[in-house]
């Protein structure tokens, strides 16, 4: 299913950086880093330390609203993939997905896709915000990502 009603469950954006793919992933590998380039505005923080490298990772964020998210990593592919069910911590995920995938063009350039997908959403309560997460809001987030990335393209990733 791709609809709900008339509006899609699966959303996407794209755009290209100029940044090499290393940079870029590693700014959505790190949790700590994801509250800087944020586009919902809802990520307050997230421990350092808890950089992603497998599938069945889990690293916990806290929200601007003060709520704790585990997130269950779910893709993942080093400087390529990464994706992730959030919960409320200690629940199992209610069935909607945060995926980052990214496609090198060249060694300073790299092909960035955010994706929400909430076709399996069981979390009534959480249908509202489903609905209203379009591909403009997505794109806010691969905009700011852009932004550190490029101011900060040349700087080798620490972790890699």
């Amino acid at each position: 299913m791709t609809e709900e009603n008339g509006i899609p469950t699966v959303v996407t954006a794209s755009r290209i950086i100029a940044a090499p793919a290393r940079t870029v992933f590693e700014l959505i590998a790190d949790p700590a880093q994801q509250p800087r380039w944020d586009g919902n505005d809802n990520l307050a923080e997230a421990a350092a330390g808890q950089r992603v490298r497998a599938v069945g990772d889990v690293f916990t964020m806290t929200l601007t609203n003060g709520g704790i998210r585990d997130n269950h990593v779910v893709e993942f592919a080093e400087g390529q993939l990464i994706a992730w069910l959030p919960s409320v911590q200690g629940d199992q995920p209610p069935g909607h997905l945060w995926r980052w995938e990214l496609d090198r063009v060249d060694e300073a350039h790299v092909r960035v896709t955010h994706t929400y997908e909430w076709s399996r959403l069981t979390d009534e309560k959480r249908l509202a915000r489903a609905r209203a997460t379009t591909s403009d809001k997505l794109l806010a987030s691969v905009e700011r990502l852009a932004e550190l990335a490029e101011a900060n393209g040349e700087r080798p990733s620490p972790d890699l």
